[in-house]
């Protein structure tokens, strides 16, 4: 009867080995679903480049990622994600557009890790994995706090993203004492800025406070008229800080509003979105400092050369993202002792990239992101 056991036992272990052994040696399938044709093939093919260059940085042999051509098509797109599925693949990395993932709630046993960074109104099974509203705003409720700014003026425009940056101020609960919703149009903008800071009234309070000089009896009345001249306003902005949610010429625009209607960075503190270390904005020294969160800069800086010198050309920034993110598959799969299933975004969970720090919890992700002045033609990182 022991020996009996003996081997039952025996058979039990050598059984449960050989399947380790099987399940071990099964291939890791991530699929890439990118535009590697049409008018955003760049961005695909860089992204394809990035990780490649993370796959070699892993060196498992069992790691395999398998890309298809999105061409940026909705139906192309969810025509190749079956076909990664009938591959073998249950994570797919892509697509990088938003607009692409309005058919892949049909698949929904799989999950796609999407580069976009919107997070409203998307599929179950799409987790958005760009640095959403939301962990930006989140780092700049950091540096509320650490700088005691109370009166913080939040101007949004009329703009695609806009329910975005509503929802994510939503969320994050971050302190404002206004919204002020804006118009683009270069033609309108500064009637705009001039009727949120109140210049109007501060202009006419300069007026009305050198003509009371002007008729009264105060001493030393002429040295206070001479200061008073050169100013363009007098009185209360009524504002602490200002966060402008926009880019590129539209923000140098609104700076440059900001400061015709005399407020500048040394009265409030400017602060912005994600810039992505745009150089341009080292030439708007009259607009600094300017602060806003962005990923790490040194180990961005360290990828762009990684990549320079294995392609001989610069990345674009969904490339750096992508990057990690196959890193970041790669680590929670390792957890789950290598077994792929949709659990292992559900459980709370951290992952140090390249970028920052990712956060998973309940199928999300958000970032732990840094925050930079641009100041003395410099990105200089606060915290």
């Amino acid at each position: 009867m022991k020996t009996f056991t003996k081997i039952i036992i025996f058979i039990f272990l050598l059984l449960i080995t050989n399947f380790q052994k099987i399940y071990a040696d099964e291939k890791i399938k991530i699929g890439l679903l990118v535009p590697l044709s049409g008018d955003h093939s760049e961005i695909g093919k860089s992204i394809l480049k990035s990780v490649r260059l993370a796959i070699n940085k892993i060196d498992n042999q069992l790691l395999e990622v398998i890309p298809k051509d999105s061409k940026a098509n909705p139906e192309i797109t969810l025509r190749n994600a079956k076909k990664l599925k009938e591959e073998g693949a249950k994570i797919i990395i892509g697509p990088v557009f938003n607009k692409n993932l309005i058919y892949l709630e049909e698949l929904n046993e799989i999950i796609f890790l999407s580069l976009t960074n919107k997070v409203i109104k998307n599929p179950k099974n799409i987790i958005s994995a760009g640095i959403n509203a939301t962990s930006q705003i989140n780092t700049i409720i950091k540096f509320q706090k650490s700088n005691n700014l109370n009166k913080t003026l939040f101007l949004i425009p009329k703009k695609n993203y806009k329910n975005e940056i509503e929802e994510a101020i939503k969320k994050s609960k971050i302190k404002i004492k206004k919204v002020y919703y804006y118009d683009s149009d270069p033609t309108k903008l500064t009637k705009q800025i001039e009727k949120v800071t109140r210049y109007p009234q501060r202009k006419q309070n300069l007026e009305d406070e050198i003509r009371r000089l002007e008729n009264s009896d105060e001493e030393y009345k002429d040295l206070k008229i001479k200061k008073l001249k050169k100013k363009d306003t007098i009185g209360k902005i009524g504002f602490d800080s200002i966060v402008i949610a926009d880019f590129d010429e539209t923000l140098k625009s609104i700076t440059t509003s900001l400061l015709y209607t005399d407020v500048s960075p040394k009265k409030v503190h400017f602060i912005t979105l994600n810039q992505w270390f745009d150089e341009s904005l080292l030439k708007e020294k009259s607009s600094q400092p300017i602060y806003f969160p962005s990923i790490n800069k040194k180990n961005y800086e360290e990828f762009k050369k990684l990549y320079n010198k294995s392609f001989n050309e610069y990345p674009n920034q969904l490339s750096f993202l992508s990057y990690d993110l196959i890193g970041l598959v790669y680590y929670l799969i390792a957890q789950n002792n290598f077994i792929i299933d949709q659990n292992i975004f559900v459980k709370k969970n951290k992952f140090k990239g390249k970028v920052g720090i990712f956060e998973i919890n309940d199928k999300k992700i958000s970032h732990i992101l840094n925050l930079y002045m641009v100041d003395d033609n410099k990105f200089k990182k606060i915290f």
